[in-house]
């Protein structure tokens, strides 16, 4: 995709919202839970995905306070906890839903007290 066109067959047959850009922290998760059979060093994370190694363990800690990733040092896994992991992916896009119809800076009035804790 990076020479900005792609085979008419692979624009066809992806999903919808299959090239729309993801975060970093979308990255490394959907990375983690594609391997969910293996355990990854940091810096290997962040090698497969082109991103910076501090960003990498950045974001790994923050997936492991909120419970979304495993750690065992030096190695990182998806959490097994599937039913957290879905919950997390649908909070976050009612966030980007809520953050494209009311902007970001509305969206933070709007926040709730229960809206931080399920965080």
């Amino acid at each position: 995709m990076s020479s900005g066109a792609i085979d008419i067959d692979e624009f066809e047959n992806a999903d919808p919202g299959g090239f729309e850009e993801r975060t970093d922290t979308e990255r490394i998760v959907l990375f983690l839970d594609e391997h969910d059979d293996r355990a990854w060093k940091a810096a290997t994370i962040a090698e497969r995905l082109g991103l910076e190694m501090d960003a990498v363990s950045a974001t790994l800690s923050r997936l492991k306070e909120r419970g979304l990733v495993r750690h065992k040092r030096p190695y990182w896994a998806i959490t097994d906890d599937k039913e957290r992991l879905h919950s997390a992916y649908r909070l976050h896009r009612h966030h980007e839903r809520a953050d494209e119809q009311y902007g970001a800076e509305r969206l933070e009035e709007l926040r709730t007290d229960e809206m931080e804790d399920v965080q």
